[in-house]
Formats: C-alpha cells, structure tokens, sequence
C-alpha cells in the first residue's frame, strides 16, 4: 500500500513538472511573443523594451527564465502581474480561490446526489413513465447552456421578481465570505449552485442509468437474483455498486477542472470573483504570469482529484487492487 502511494506521488510531481514546463515554454518560448514587448506596451521604444527585458530576467537563457519564475511562483511568491504592477500573483489568487471552491462544492454536492438519484429511479422503472420523464427533463439540462441558465435566474431573482415574497431572500450578486457571513455564503450561493449543476445532474444521470442498465446483463447480477435477493438490493448493492466506477472517474476530472477555473461562465454571470473569472480577465489582458500561474493552479487540482479518485475506485470496487 505505502508502495502503491509513493508511486501515485510520484507521477503527480512527475505530471506537475511537466505542466509546469510546458506552460512555461508556450507562453515565454513561442516564436515571434516577446513577453517584453507586451509588459512594455504599444508604441514602447526599443530602450524600454530593453530595460523591461532586463528588469524581468527576460534576457537570460531559458533554463534560467524558467527557474526564476518556478522561484517567484513557489518559493519567494514575489512574482508580480505584467498587466497590474505591484500585484502578487499567488496572494491574488489564493484570495480568489475560496469562491471557486464554495462554488464547484457546492454544486458537486448538488449534481452528485440529484444525478445519482436521477439514475436509479431511471434504471429501476426502464421504459416506463418516470423514466420517460426523467430522461426528457436530463436532456433538456444537459442541452441548456450554462450561462443561459444563469441569466434566466438573474432576469426572474434579481429584477421581474426580486420584490415578490419568493425571491425577496435573493441578496446581491456576488460572493459572501464563509468566515465573514455563513448565512449570507449560503444565500448567496444558492443560484449558482443550481445553475452549475444542473447540466452535471442530466449528465451523469443518463450515464448512471446506462451503466445500470448494461450491468445488469452481467453473470454475477444472474446469479444474486436466483439466490433469491431482492430487486432493490440487486439494484443498489451490485448494479449501482459497479456502474458508478465511471461517474466517480468522471467526477474527479469535472471537479478538477471546474476549481480550477473552468467554472469562469457561473462565476461572470453571478458576479463571483473566482479563479474562473481571474483567468478571464488576466487572457483579456494577455498577463503571462497571470495566466501562467492559473493553468498550474487548475492541473495541480485536476492531478490531486484523479489520485483521489483512484483510491475511492478501489475502496468502491476491491477487484481494481489488482490492477
């Protein structure tokens, strides 16, 4: 097991390194971008650019560029934004990362149980009205676009009936710290919980129930149903047991990417400050440190919640042990 986990380790700061150097040469080593150039901006004269160049390390060999910026990034966290001076990029975004957080929690929490229920209510009465019903209403979330869906709740909560008794709760858009207002995080996070959610909810509800669906075709399914056992304990014992591997996987890949950034839609349309809508504005921008250090900041999450998401398919499925 120590093994097993060492080796995991391993790969992660093996994947990270390779980001990290990637990133690095995509956005310093392209050729014809003269980072420079652009911290200096339009018109500069050559002498600027020049001394910009100097001032940021610029003119030095790229092996010593990436070490210095690895260096500003993760050991003195000095490293500034070429669009903001005098802005610390990694105070900035550790600032910007409990609203993301809040967001894509709360929405996992919210996707994973109605979806999960969605699919074995689905699975359970195949081809049968609540099936029909729950697949249609799957197809109609799954179809709608993200930001559509936030700006339809902002047009009914925030202006046609903010005043009504239904949604006179509704607080401003925006974000509500935790440590500051849990009553207010949670208010103010309601919407955006649902409006993130709901494609996730038809998503990995037409998912499961297929996956149920096509488990029950199996041997070892045949075999608990002539022991006797009862259609529900087959249902949500073995079937939903193994046709959930997936969605697990898949969940750790979503969550990974929607905390790290991709979440940016819900985060603009409900005035959220995340990590999402920082990334936004520093591609706006074309900040490079910015941008830099949010990509690292979205693969260390997407890497952590796929290891994470190892262990829990072992700890659901035992047989993946041995793989």
């Amino acid at each position: 097991m120590l093994t097993n986990f060492l080796s995991r380790l391993l790969r992660m700061v093996i994947v990270m390194f390779g980001i990290s150097v990637i990133t690095f040469l995509i956005f310093f080593a392209t050729p014809g971008s003269d980072p420079a150039a652009r911290i200096a901006g339009r018109n500069a004269a050559p002498e600027t650019i020049a001394a910009v160049r100097h001032d940021f390390g610029l003119d030095r060999p790229l092996y010593v560029q990436y070490a210095l910026m690895m260096d500003r990034l993760f050991i003195t966290r000095d490293l500034t934004s070429f669009a903001n001076r005098g802005q610390k990029i990694v105070p900035t975004i550790v600032s910007a990362a409990p609203a993301t957080l809040s967001l894509v929690a709360g929405a996992a929490i919210l996707w994973m149980a109605l979806g999960a229920m969605t699919g074995i209510i689905a699975a359970a009465f195949r081809n049968r009205l609540p099936d029909k019903i729950l697949m249609g209403a799957s197809m109609m979330a799954v179809a709608m676009p993200v930001f559509w869906v936030g700006e339809m709740i902002n047009l009914v909560t925030q202006s046609r009936l903010h005043d009504t008794w239904a949604f006179s709760w509704v607080p401003p858009l925006g974000y509500v710290p935790f440590t500051s207002d849990p009553a207010g995080w949670f208010l103010a996070l309601v919407f955006p919980w649902i409006c993130l959610a709901l494609l996730y909810i038809g998503l990995y509800g037409r998912m499961l129930r297929t996956g149920i669906i096509e488990t029950y075709q199996e041997d070892y399914i045949r075999t608990a149903r002539s022991k006797g056992l009862s259609a529900r304990r087959v249902l949500l014992k073995h079937a939903t047991r193994t046709a959930i591997i997936p969605i697990v996987i898949m969940f750790g890949m979503d969550f990974g990417v929607l905390v790290g950034g991709a979440a940016v839609l819900t985060e603009v349309v409900f005035g959220i400050n995340g990590v999402g809508r920082l990334t936004y504005q520093a591609l706006k921008a074309l900040d490079l440190p910015m941008i830099m250090a949010t990509v690292l900041y979205a693969s260390f999450f997407v890497v952590v919640a796929n290891a994470i998401v190892d262990v829990l398919c072992v700890m659901i499925d035992p047989r993946m042990r041995r793989k």
